[in-house]
């Protein structure tokens, strides 16, 4: 997937999908809640959405030259580059564009996780490292489409390396290791195959996205896409101003996050929702209060409160509610009960 691309459709100019879009501005701003899963019917925006996020994000200051793009204020990752930057910050520092890397389907593990480059190696008679979309992605964000659809083997990769923040590529007379940070995006289409459970439960927040039925949101949606297929530069122009803005509230909702206040209340209340939905662990308590503490921050709200806790707790908490074989209600109905009965009735 380019970054910056010139010809993405405006995220501002995405009709309806609020749930959806408000999630992946929640992960650009903080990172740690665990990325976004979209899953829903097909044309429904989840690609265009993703494309769209990376004119939206901060660039971030790289070591020039680092096939992983380490960050100056924490070079470990052993390169030549690095190497050099390390005697002598002074130089050899960059701003780039926040890497937005796209895994298809099908891919092997060696384009992954990176390999020996072999022309080098029968060429030169060299044991070089080529590095892989790991490298590439490294602090910024993967994207996989049809994840649902990704082979195992791929699958095991990415939960090892999500668990480590680190890619261990050891094969060919070859031992590398190296930093693989980044935000895990997936959409796909539900009726083509579940995700595995271990996949599902590394996202943050998971969001239904669903094809809309107001007449008047469907042809808006089709004006909007017919103006920017015959002017693309016409149409993103038009919706700078709108860019511009969500843009700002990005890089300033980063700069506010870790200032934003969450009180003994907003613990108590996640936590009491969670045992009301019976969720296992407590991954579910601490990716709700993240995702409120990214949401006041893009908002420019100083503290977490309920209105901030209801709106996250369908996203953190739908994918993680365990089965229910004698409630037949779907998830987000649960949820909305749960809600009612903790926040509206104390």
């Amino acid at each position: 997937m380019a970054q910056r691309r010139a010809s993405s459709f405006p995220f501002s100019a995405i009709v309806g999908q609020d749930d959806m879009k408000r999630a992946l501005l929640m992960g650009a701003i903080d990172p740690g809640i665990g990325g976004v899963l979209a899953f829903g019917d097909r044309g429904t925006g989840k690609s265009t959405a993703v494309r769209a996020l990376a004119d939206l994000l901060p660039k971030i200051r790289v070591v020039k030259g680092c096939p992983y793009g380490s960050d100056p204020e924490a070079t470990n990752c052993g390169c030549n580059a690095c190497k050099v930057y390390d005697k002598n910050n002074s130089r050899a520092s960059a701003l780039v564009p926040t890497p937005v890397v796209n895994l298809p389907l099908g891919v092997t593990e060696d384009r992954v996780v990176g390999a020996l480059d072999l022309e080098r190696a029968l060429g030169h008679g060299e044991k070089v490292f080529e590095p892989g979309l790991l490298a590439r992605a490294n602090r910024g964000f993967l994207y996989i489409d049809e994840v649902n659809l990704l082979e195992d083997h791929v699958v095991d990769l990415l939960l090892d390396v999500a668990a480590s923040g680190e890619n261990l590529v050891e094969r060919e007379g070859l031992s590398v290791r190296h930093p693989a940070r980044f935000v895990l995006i997936g959409s796909g289409n539900p009726e083509e195959g579940e995700l595995r459970p271990q996949l599902l439960d590394r996202f943050g927040l998971s969001v239904e996205v669903t094809t809309p039925a107001d007449i008047k949101q469907r042809v808006e949606v089709i004006r909007r896409r017919d103006d920017f297929e015959r002017n693309p530069a016409a149409f993103r122009k038009k919706w700078a101003r709108h860019e511009g803005k969500i843009r700002r509230q990005v890089s300033t909702g980063r700069e506010l996050l870790d200032g934003v206040d969450v009180p003994d209340a907003a613990l108590e209340r996640s936590a009491e929702l969670c045992i009301a939905l019976k969720t296992d662990g407590l991954r579910g308590e601490l990716t709700m209060i993240r995702a409120a503490r990214a949401l006041a921050a893009l908002y420019g709200d100083e503290c977490v409160g309920d209105a901030h806790l209801r709106a996250v707790a369908p996203s953190a908490l739908g994918h993680r509610l365990r089965r229910a074989p004698l409630d037949e209600a779907g998830a987000g109905v649960r949820i909305e009960r749960a809600l009612v009965e903790v926040f509206d009735d104390n």
